[in-house]
């Protein structure tokens, strides 16, 4: 076994030959099933364009190997796995659709081969949108009309002003069209005797979109905690919109989590997009023309007067209640929340993780006032009204402290030294909203304008801590928790060890990761490809204050100690503690011709640059018992221009749902089953350079596969055909 093998299996807890982590989740209602004998890989592995040991190339043919490859638009399986499409976009769910671009993916059984999955519709992708939105929802509004009007007013307009007319009509369809096709969807589902996963429409399918309530009042999305105190206000710095603690719609609904007790939780990420996300000192909204509408159709919020400050959030949803259309949890904080992860045990409290997925963003963790009685009784989700909100300081000796974001929490501003690129956010006072410090000296004179987080905040007690929840990076920002690399994914396992991946340490617009905290293996920064980090609470009380943490280097190619894929996202631990990653490569890059290693100059080009290396977003499964303990094999890769989101699996281990995301999302429509070929320098496992030709697809025609079919973000069902365990 190889020395990086070794070193994944002493970070993941396990040892060859022994099985190493089970899920925190409550045990479902489907049989068992035999595992894989040990010693034995349970698929031969997907051969993509990249080459990595598990194929069982050997390095000194892998040159010839590897000179030729053609990238396929579906979902690639090992030999004797098959696929069934249980939805895709357009299809009817209750009253209304599925949505666009699919993520998280909760199921719930409800008996033997049966049970609820919820699924999130985190965007739309415009132009693909768009261009195939008559073909599959039907009467499509004059996209190019109105994207040519915005484009003559300079390409944004605020269509919340605007008198009544054709022009707002326009934008308001527009609008309503694309936010329906966020939020959240539930379907009843089974598996038939031939063991293909069907729907069976029961009346507690619906759809929790982006306009829920705007035009029946008993779909509005409900809120607790301190935030509530701002929602009431009848005047205040920003923006009201005089619905009190009622909502409309959610959306930017990407990653998520499952409860014990059977709710499915759905994060609100990328809400920047459609609403302003800064807000003022007493957590009032920035007015609708701080986002407007554009001709790439971002702003949808703008014309219907949404308040930003009311997304954000996590949404928890009963699937099995037909009447429940979420509730917004605000002591869990509002940023751009990714996934969470929840630990329950009898006799403790309940906590809840969650990343910030932004370059700069926190890991938070909510903690309840009360402690769990029974793990499975939905009335744990009253928990999640009472609480405190903390932010993750990482140290560099592998050690941490969870900061409160309370009132009385002291300024202490992370300095702009410290991280990756030079820059972070701080609430900027007396106005509202933040400014971007690139000097430690103004971070200094900040902290010596304000003692306290209340300081930064305006209201009563109740008032200010809602502030600072909806405000919750910058307050982080503030308050010293530490930067870190896109935190995307996090699960807690049996044992109470929290998993977060982090997908990208390249910095941005937004910030940059902590640079002592977040090197590559060989102390590069910054480091594009990501990691896994693993927390440990001290004394394994989910109430501590103080925590051991450590990274295992989680991307790069083989021959620079990486495991052949880039940017991990979304994580999934099977029932035998194996662990399943999907990547999330920017679409821009995916495929992407990489002729030379070297600019013009002979310099080495940057890591994101070489991204388009590794092709399509793919999904890894890591065993970590038996004798290839250790060891990636690709379980499979995604369509064309698709990120491969939402795994999640039936407790007998023989179903992985997955969620294509985006199919086509750069080049539309595959037409006349184009494609072209690209060139691209390669490496073998040992690092001898080598040039491929790939032949890449230009634009997609899944799930349909015909020549010509309209792209359709879906999820899949991923099965043996034997009808065994996936892994």
């Amino acid at each position: 076994m190889s020395l990086k093998r070794r070193q994944f299996l002493l970070f993941i807890g396990a040892t060859a030959g022994a099985t190493a982590l089970s899920l925190n989740r409550s045990s479902g209602l489907l049989g068992s099933s035999p595992a894989h004998a040990a010693g034995h890989r349970p698929f031969m592995p997907v051969k993509g364009p990249m080459p990595y040991s598990a194929t069982g190339v050997a390095p000194a043919d892998q040159p010839a190997a590897y000179a030729q490859y053609a990238v396929q638009d579906d979902v690639v399986l090992p030999e004797g796995y098959t696929y069934d499409v249980i939805g895709s976009w357009g299809d009817a769910v209750g009253d209304s659709r599925f949505g666009y671009n699919n993520d998280y993916l909760s199921f719930v059984p409800t008996g033997p081969d049966e049970g609820y999955l919820t699924i999130n519709f985190e965007y739309i992708s415009a132009d693909t949108w768009a261009e195939t939105f008559a073909t599959v929802v039907g009467d499509a509004p004059d996209f190019a009309a109105v994207k040519a009007e915005v484009e003559s007013m300079g390409g944004e307009v605020n269509a919340y002003r605007l008198p009544a007319g054709p022009m707002k009509e326009q934008i308001l369809e527009v609008s309503k069209q694309a936010l329906t096709d966020q939020g959240m969807g539930v379907i009843s589902i089974r598996r038939e005797a031939s063991g293909k996963w069907v729907r069976s429409n029961s009346d507690a399918d619906r759809r929790i979109t982006g306009i829920s309530g705007l035009d029946n009042r008993s779909r509005y999305l409900k809120s607790t905690g301190p935030a509530t105190a701002v929602f009431q206000k009848r005047q205040g710095y920003g923006y009201i919109d005089g619905l009190s603690t009622n909502i409309i719609g959610t959306f930017g609904n990407c990653a998520g989590g499952t409860t014990p007790w059977g709710t499915a939780l759905s994060a609100e990420e990328n809400i920047q997009n459609q609403v302003p996300e800064k807000v003022y000192p007493d957590g009032t909204s920035f007015y609708p023309l701080a986002k407007q509408f554009d001709a790439g159709f971002e702003g949808q919020g703008n014309v219907l007067g949404l308040a930003g400050n009311k997304y954000g959030w996590i949404v928890e949803v009963d699937p099995a209640n037909k009447y429940d259309y979420g509730v917004k949890h605000t002591w869990l904080g509002r940023y751009r929340h990714e996934a969470v992860g929840i630990r329950a045990t009898a006799g403790e409290k309940l906590a809840f993780y969650s990343g910030c997925d932004r370059r700069g963003g926190h890991l938070y963790k909510f903690v309840s006032a009360d402690t769990v009685k029974d793990p499975t009784d939905k009335a744990n989700s009253r928990l999640l009204t009472n609480g405190m909100l903390y932010a993750a300081k990482f140290n560099a000796d592998g050690t941490g402290s969870w900061i409160p974001l309370a009132p009385s929490t002291a300024v202490d501003p992370v300095l702009p030294s410290t991280v990756v690129g030079g820059m972070v956010t701080l609430p900027k006072r007396p106005l509202g909203g933040f400014d971007k410090v690139t000097d430690d000296a103004e971070a200094m004179v900040f902290k010596q304008q304000f003692a306290t987080l209340g300081d930064l905040y305006d209201g009563s007690d109740r008032e200010k801590q809602g502030a600072i929840l909806i405000d919750a990076h910058y307050a982080a920002n503030a308050a010293g928790a530490t930067c870190t690399a896109r935190p995307e994914d996090t699960m807690v396992t049996a044992d109470g060890t929290l998993f977060t991946a982090y997908t990208s340490g390249t910095p941005g617009g937004d910030g940059g990761p902590d640079m002592a905290v977040f090197k590559g293996p060989n102390g590069e920064v910054p480091y594009e490809y990501g990691w896994l980090m693993k927390l440990n609470e001290d004394g394994n009380d989910p109430a501590a204050m103080t925590f051991t943490w450590s990274t295992f280097i989680a991307g790069g190619e083989e021959a620079d100690g990486g495991p052949g894929f880039a940017n991990p996202d979304n994580m999934e631990f099977d029932n035998n503690g194996n662990l399943v990653i999907v990547t999330d490569m920017s679409t821009s890059r995916h495929n992407k011709a990489v002729p030379s290693r070297v600019d013009e100059e002979g310099t080495p080009i940057a890591q994101k640059d070489l991204l388009g290396l590794y092709g399509n977003n793919s999904v890894w499964f890591i065993p970590t018992s038996g004798d290839h303990a250790g060891e990636a094999l690709m379980l499979g890769y995604g369509p064309m221009e698709c990120e491969m989101t939402g795994p999640f699996f039936t407790p007998d281990n023989t179903t992985l749902f997955l969620a294509a995301q985006h199919p086509g999302e750069r080049n539309g429509t595959r037409q006349n089953m184009a494609s072209e070929m690209r060139q691209y320098a390669m490496q073998t496992t040992t690092g001898q350079a080598f040039m491929q030709s790939r032949e890449v697809p230009l634009g997609s025609n899944w799930p349909d596969m015909a020549e010509n079919a309209a792209p359709k973000p879906s999820v899949v069902a991923v099965r043996r055909v034997d009808g065994g365990s996936i892994t």
